[in-house]
């Protein structure tokens, strides 16, 4: 009997376990080809949280990333989520750090209107503006980056 289950469990598992990693994979796919040519730019909200923002304008998506550190010891979006656990408040951060990106790059017009989370440390948002995608190459007000040394 226990031999039977044990046989019955190791292909559920491995399936399990595949579908899981290919789902992962997915997502690593998905923000690799949708972002890979953007600069990270940083918008910063309540009290002093960086957040780094990858801003495909032809798309019209943006991709918000967080730090472990930050998710794991919290810092609360004003007194909104005081003493409140991170995870509790990860989704209005997330959003607030969106909506400020979009406010500080002069698209007060636009408006946020769906999100995927990919992972406790990265969400996307999709948004619509009144004013018709910049062609590429346009000079587009930039927020200040992380500087990358090679």
């Amino acid at each position: 009997m226990a031999t039977t289950i044990r046989w019955f469990a190791l292909p559920l598992a491995l399936g399990l376990g595949l579908g899981l990693t290919a789902s992962g994979c997915t997502g690593f796919a998905y923000i690799s080809k949708t972002y890979v040519a953007q600069v990270p730019q940083v918008v910063t909200i309540g009290c002093n949280e960086p957040y780094e923002i990858y801003d495909n304008r032809q798309k019209r998506r943006v991709l918000v990333v967080s730090n472990a550190l930050r998710e794991v010891t919290g810092c609360d979006v004003g007194r909104l989520g005081e003493g409140r656990p991170p995870a509790e408040t990860r989704a209005t951060r997330f959003r607030t750090a969106a909506r400020t990106y979009l406010d500080e790059t002069v698209r007060e017009d636009c408006t946020i209107t769906g999100e995927t989370v990919f992972s406790d440390l990265q969400s996307e948002f999709v948004y619509t503006c009144d004013a018709p995608v910049e062609p590429r190459g346009t000079k587009v007000p930039r927020l200040p980056g992380r500087r990358l040394h090679r």
